[in-house]
């Protein structure tokens, strides 16, 4: 059965990969053990499952797509224990699958069209969590591990960093997929942090941090009025002048624990 008997469904953003090599590579990089706590997110026809499944001997998939699941369970059928909860990544309770003290770790081919929210929602469940690894679009893996400064930095870029560690793994070619994407993709790893790297509540954090980035050209006087009054902008040390992607993590949590 291969992803020729299966169209790819634009609204669920898919796009198969089919590429083995590439599979390899990210099942290397995931280096899965026999009993630890994967669950993959988009199994879609089970290009990544086939690899992970008989090295843990047990897999959980979280899959949107009800057509597909059939055809992914005929295709594990002997590589192992595999479960699929049809359902939305976007509003799943990761937690629920916690029974043990296994931490999870995560792994998918996350589609282009839902992986920011996704991430933000996946922050919710992070204590819970050993690691990530995710293909994404390129443009997202340059925003998760950007520097203050630049384009790339934004409100994702400040919270993932703040709850995870980064690491850039490698680029995967339009090619790799079926139907090929438009844009580039590449394999990030994320894992959360046992302590954050600075001092201040994350939901506090969250709120400071949406506010600022909510119009990226205004400055930190604009974006945060209603939040923080200039005076307490400028006793955090910073100027009220600048844009919020120049400011580092640092900078957001001082500004935070003044709310």
């Amino acid at each position: 059965m291969d992803n020729a008997h299966h169209r790819a469904r634009k609204r669920f953003g898919q796009h198969f990969l089919h590429d083995t090599t590439v599979v390899a590579r990210i099942v290397d990089a995931v280096h899965p053990r026999p009993g630890e706590h994967l669950v993959e997110i988009g199994p879609g026809l089970g290009a990544m499952t086939r690899q992970l499944l008989p090295r843990v001997g047990r897999l959980e998939a979280v899959e949107l797509d009800r057509d597909v699941i059939p055809r992914l369970q005929a295709r594990c059928r002997d590589l192992g224990e595999l479960v699929v909860y049809q359902q939305d990544a976007l509003d799943f309770d990761f937690a629920a699958l916690v029974t043990d003290d296994r931490p999870l770790r995560l792994v998918g081919n996350l589609p282009y069209n839902i992986s920011t929210p996704l991430l933000f929602h996946l922050l919710r469940f992070a204590p819970l969590i050993q690691d990530m690894h995710f293909m994404l679009q390129k443009e997202v893996v340059e925003r998760l591990a950007a520097d203050p400064g630049g384009r790339d930095y934004g409100r994702l870029s400040v919270m993932i960093q703040f709850h995870c560690r980064v690491d850039t793994l490698f680029p995967v070619a339009p090619e790799a997929f079926s139907p090929a994407p438009k844009v580039d993709s590449k394999v990030v790893r994320l894992i959360p942090r046992p302590r954050p790297p600075v001092a201040v509540a994350p939901e506090r954090l969250a709120r400071l941090v949406r506010q600022a980035f909510a119009q990226r050209r205004k400055t930190l006087r604009n974006n945060l009025r209603g939040l923080l009054e200039v005076g307490e902008i400028q006793a955090a040390g910073i100027d009220p002048g600048v844009r919020p992607e120049t400011l580092s993590l640092e900078q957001f949590a001082a500004l935070a624990n003044r709310l």
